[in-house]
């Protein structure tokens, strides 16, 4: 009966050693922000204060980068910004020391990892673009922004257009105006001459009623 129960506390040890092995306990070695994936270009979801206590979940195997959690929230430091303990003293976590220290090496997917940590953070909406690569999605959004500014550009460019044909069209109209109002002006200029000249035409010589018989002035 002692030998059973040993050989169940044995195949129970084995049992949670795998589940051990999915952590290490680590520290900040500065104010780090903790990201939303490998890579400095991903979103900002925290700030781990220097020393402060992380749980590192496993890292990358191509880059070293790992899986932390800090307060119950969860993203991806740089293995240069975090120390474990290893053999009496403080290492940073690095390519060589994953397998020492239990850190299991992992993947990253921005679908499953984003689906189960960000569901909530204004960043989620464009996970599409994301999942593609933060070069990517900073590409695609620089593409976007230039669109957008081009756009900007020839709107401003046809208002500006459209306010000078507006002005054009204006000083057009008061040109046709002025040059009425002078058309008109001098038809009334050149009526009233004709008329001083009709008037001087029928207006009879003083002469008639002035002259008397015998005055010399009338002898022409």
């Amino acid at each position: 009966m002692k030998n059973l129960f040993v050989k169940i506390a044995a195949a129970g040890m084995l049992m949670l050693a795998p589940a051990i092995a999915q952590a290490a306990e680590g520290y900040s070695t500065a104010n780090v922000n903790m990201r939303a994936g490998p890579s400095t270009r991903y979103p900002a979801v925290a700030v781990i204060p220097a020393g402060s206590s992380v749980e590192i979940r496993g890292c990358l195997s191509d880059v070293n980068w790992c899986d932390v959690e800090f307060y119950g929230g969860r993203g991806w430091v740089s293995g240069q910004y975090v120390q474990a303990l290893y053999q009496q003293r403080r290492v940073y976590v690095g390519l060589q020391y994953y397998r020492p220290l239990g850190i299991p090496m992992i993947r990253f997917s921005v679908d499953n990892y984003w689906d189960r940590y960000y569901r909530n953070r204004d960043f989620y909406r464009d996970r599409d673009r994301w999942s593609r690569g933060p070069d990517y999605y900073y590409r695609d959004r620089d593409n976007r922004d230039r669109d957008r500014d081009n756009r900007d550009r020839d709107r401003n460019w046809r208002e500006r257009d459209g306010d000078r044909d507006g002005r054009d069209r204006d000083r057009d109209w008061r040109d046709d105006n002025q040059r009425g109002d002078r058309q008109r002006d001098d038809r009334q200029r050149g009526e009233r001459q004709r008329d001083d000249r009709r008037s001087d035409d029928r207006r009879p010589d003083r002469r008639d009623f002035d002259c008397r018989p015998g005055d010399p002035s009338c002898d022409e």
